[in-house]
């Protein structure tokens, strides 16, 4: 089971706009600590596993952040509309688009997705595979 995940960056101000334009909105409470950034899904009632806790930090060893080859982090939004209402806004708080929301050949009829980066290069994507909205191929 994934606890956390953490991405770099060198400018903790530009990356807690472009994360707090979305992640708020997928119901993610911020709290920042010694000037970092931590995202986290308040526990529910009943809740018997923890949900993977998002961090944004300067690295530890000092040097510059990059962004991984070949990493991506995914968030899971309700619907389609929240899909493109979320990308608009992460772009617009500084992000870079990697792809329009949209259907993908490559996945699911009803896997909606778009891609974007954070201002350090980090890849995002932002989902949504509702049964109850048209899929691909509807």
């Amino acid at each position: 089971m994934i606890a956390y995940v953490t991405v770099g960056v060198d400018d903790i101000a530009r990356a807690k706009r472009f994360y707090s334009a979305f992640l708020p909105a997928l119901g993610y409470q911020l709290e920042e600590y010694h000037g970092d950034l931590s995202y986290a899904l308040p526990e529910q009632p009943g809740q018997s596993v923890a949900v993977p806790e998002f961090y944004v930090k300067s690295p530890f060893d000092g040097a510059p952040a990059s962004a991984g080859n070949g990493t991506m982090i995914a968030f899971q939004a309700s619907s389609q509309k929240q899909v493109r209402d979320l990308h608009s806004a992460a772009l617009a708080a500084g992000g870079s688009d990697e792809g329009q929301p949209g259907f993908r050949a490559a996945y699911g009829a009803q896997f909606y997705v778009g891609y974007l980066r954070d201002p350090q290069g980090n890849k995002m994507a932002l989902f949504s595979s509702n049964p109850d909205e048209p899929g691909r191929d509807g």
